[in-house]
């Protein structure tokens, strides 16, 4: 695994950067296998960085015909609901209409949990293949986005949970954890965030910053937070603004 660390003073200057990253990023992959596969994530903190994506000059750079958008993870609500995952980014990040020309992979949250999380590993599984040469080997992603919890969680994997332990399953629903909303979740697994190309956290403020530094020094067996666990075998890289 490379791992990198980029330290900015504002979350503004961050998102830039990343921005930049993701549309290099983008047009490298189509240019290599003819295709771009993106998961990803909620929250607020990267609803800047999806506005900064969906306007000009990068909008414009981006390949969107050839961009297959998933999500990391998704609160079990209806596409409408204000906590839906799927709704943040269709009011930011795909809302030019450059944007909104790449196909779409929504994870189901108005379904059932276990029968939302079993339908979007089937759309997986349809998009990437049952599993390489056949040993059920998690999809590769080119790039899966992440947040930070204040405890220590990232995409729907809480701690203490079952779902931190299902190496079988792409997809799995989890309970909610101890912060809000209190909802049920689907969530990506380890297994399948580790098997990215490049995984990218993206935190802000000095108390996630803190985290992040506990969470990189932790040499733990398991390791104490959800998030110490993600180790992609391609590239782990922070985004990590001050502010």
């Amino acid at each position: 695994m490379h791992y990198e660390r980029h330290d900015f003073p504002t979350l503004a200057q961050c998102c830039h950067a990343l921005a930049e990253h993701i549309v290099t990023t983008a047009r490298r992959c189509v240019a290599d296998h003819g295709r771009f596969a993106m998961a990803a994530s909620g929250g607020d903190t990267p609803k800047p960085l999806y506005r900064l994506l969906a306007a000009p000059p990068f909008v414009d750079r981006m390949p969107w015909d050839k961009t297959h958008l998933f999500w990391g993870d998704e609160r079990c609500v209806d596409p409408t609901h204000p906590d839906s995952n799927y709704r943040m980014a269709q009011e930011t990040l795909l809302a030019h209409p450059l944007s909104a020309n790449c196909t779409i992979h929504r994870m189901p949250g108005e379904l059932p949990p276990k029968e939302g999380a079993a339908s979007y590993e089937e759309d997986l599984r349809r998009f990437f293949g049952s599993g390489m040469h056949e040993k059920n080997l998690p999809p590769t992603f080119d790039l899966i986005l992440l947040g930070l919890g204040s405890d220590g969680h990232t995409a729907s994997l809480f701690p203490n949970a079952k779902a931190l332990a299902e190496t079988g399953k792409w997809v799995t629903a989890t309970p909610p954890g101890d912060l809000p909303p209190q909802v049920e979740r689907l969530t990506l697994t380890i297994p399948v965030i580790n098997q990215a190309a490049e995984g990218i956290f993206l935190i802000a403020g000095v108390k996630k910053k803190e985290l992040a530094a506990a969470i990189i020094a932790d040499r733990q067996s398991p390791p104490k937070y959800p998030a110490g666990r993600i180790a992609p075998q391609g590239k782990l890289i922070w985004y990590i603004a001050d502010a």
